[in-house]
């Protein structure tokens, strides 16, 4: 069951920084590389630019990364077996994986403590990686949320 945050805490206004990276599951890699890359022109970052936790999906075609002028990463998840959408164009549907926050490093074990007190569904974390810390939670309607910072 989702949960909606019942008591009084919540996060600081301010205290999310920006968007850092939205998450997208496709179900042709290739075709949605093209997309993001040779027809919306943003530039898909490779060798060195590639976060090292991403790296072995990466060469292994599974995911791929990219980035827009604003500097908001969109990571393209491969999932082969995912349902098409509906043919009716009305119809909503979601092929997003996750949206993620950055926050300051001083502020993320703050967010973690929020979270936890205000009764949110996490579904894991807070997580280290070298690329920095993150937990991944839920909202009211079951979309999934991250909040990170740099190490």
């Amino acid at each position: 069951m989702l949960a909606t945050p019942r008591s009084a805490h919540a996060l600081a206004p301010g205290l999310l920084q920006r968007v850092h990276h939205i998450a997208f599951n496709v179900s042709e890699m290739q075709a949605s590389r093209h997309f993001y890359g040779a027809f919306l022109g943003l530039h898909e970052l490779t060798g060195d630019e590639v976060p090292s936790t991403l790296k072995a999906l990466v060469a292994e075609g599974k995911v791929a990364n990219f980035v827009t002028p604003d500097g908001t990463v969109i990571d393209l998840f491969w999932e082969p077996a995912l349902a098409p959408p509906s043919a009716d164009p009305q119809q909503q549907f979601t092929r997003a994986s996750h949206l993620a926050f950055d926050v300051a490093p001083e502020a993320f074990d703050q967010v973690v403590d929020t979270l936890q007190q205000s009764q949110v569904l996490i579904e894991h974390g807070p997580v280290t990686r070298p690329t920095g810390r993150g937990i991944y939670f839920y909202d009211p309607d079951g979309f999934l949320l991250e909040i990170r910072c740099n190490p």
